[in-house]
């Protein structure tokens, strides 16, 4: 007579694709957790990676032959979410992400407050580490309230329910409740899928007693072509689910049409425009100074590699690219918005 395995309790999915450099720290944190490992599952769910990705997991295999690998064709994160749950057999799910690690009672946490407010997801607030010098002044970038707004998971906030929370944990039934991840989305899919959670009555729990630490981008390039793509799936989310994103996800707009528009509006209308565009200006500049005066003093890792005016400078440099370029990958979504009603 053949035995069945029991099930497992928790259900890890981390979707990844090209996680050659992250996924050895995520994992390590995985099975460095205090929950038992008998009665965790992971998978991997790959969007067919050209690096050297699924080497990187089949070593891990031999040492944990619970980790199944799964191919994901459509290679966004939510087709590979939909993947994971729907070849999950835990009673949780906790989604992560390859690209960040998490304290050692991260998932026994998630697990514990889920029963305790029961709530539909819960999540916890994210440390952003960067390497080298960018990386590390685009972490306290990220970490600020002037460059990313009111993401209270990612600036700290008191525990209560919340709009989102980093990646989530569920139990199971959360998915029959309120359907899977949106397919039709590149990104903005937690974001919209905890929307669909509140609208129908359900609870976003967020506990600062769960922390995670997430490696942001390490070079200018990377963190403009970051935030390009987010402003342009911010408006292509809000069109493809009306009512999804907050105001705080439309700010960058508005900052780069004032500047695109307040000029000319000057010249052909009326002086009063100029005097609106020197005022934004001067705002957003004191506003600048005195957020990066109060993030480069911000305590940093052991070896950080420049001192506080270093980071003043660069971050000087970093908000007005970073809200900027975010605002020009939303007017790239309002094209695209123009161009498929075009096409109908």
């Amino acid at each position: 007579m053949t035995i069945k395995a029991a099930a497992p309790e928790v259900s890890v999915v981390i979707p990844l694709r090209d996680e050659e450099k992250h996924i050895d720290h995520c994992l390590e944190s995985l099975f460095a957790q205090d929950f038992p490992a008998e009665r965790l599952e992971v998978l991997l769910v790959d969007g067919m990676s050209a690096d050297g990705t699924r080497g990187r997991v089949a070593a891990w295999q031999t040492r944990y032959p619970g980790i199944r690998l799964l191919d994901n064709p459509g290679r966004t994160a939510p087709r590979a979410m939909n993947i994971g749950i729907r070849a999950a057999r835990g009673r949780y799910i906790v989604r992560l992400d390859a690209h960040s690690s998490y304290a050692p009672d991260y998932i026994s946490k998630c697990l514990l407050y889920l029963e305790k407010t029961g709530a539909d997801n819960v999540g916890g607030v994210i440390e952003t580490r960067g390497k080298g010098f960018w990386g590390t002044a685009i972490a306290l970038m990220l970490s600020s309230r002037f460059g990313v707004g009111n993401a209270s998971f990612r600036v700290g906030a008191a525990d209560g329910y919340a709009d989102t929370v980093p990646f989530g944990a569920f139990r199971r039934e959360a998915f029959e409740r309120y359907g899977y991840y949106d397919e039709r989305l590149t990104r903005n899919q937690d974001y919209e899928l905890n929307y669909r959670i509140r609208r129908q009555g359900g609870k976003i729990y967020l506990a600062n007693e769960i922390k995670l630490t997430y490696y942001s981008r390490s070079s200018v390039r990377a963190i403009a072509g970051n935030a390009f793509g987010n402003g342009k799936w911010n408006i292509i989310t809000s069109f493809l689910c009306p009512g999804s994103m907050s105001a705080r996800h439309y700010a960058p707009l508005a900052f780069v049409l004032s500047l695109l528009l307040l000029p000319p509006a000057a010249v052909f209308i009326s002086p009063v425009f100029r005097y609106a565009l020197t005022a934004e200006l001067a705002l957003y500049l004191l506003l600048a100074l005195g957020f990066s005066a109060a993030a480069a003093r911000r305590p940093l890792p052991h070896g950080h590699p420049a001192p506080p005016p270093a980071y003043f400078a660069a971050l000087l440099f970093l908000f007005p690219l970073f809200h900027i370029s975010y605002g020009c990958g939303s007017v790239a979504g309002l094209g695209w918005r123009v161009s498929r009603k075009s096409a109908l």
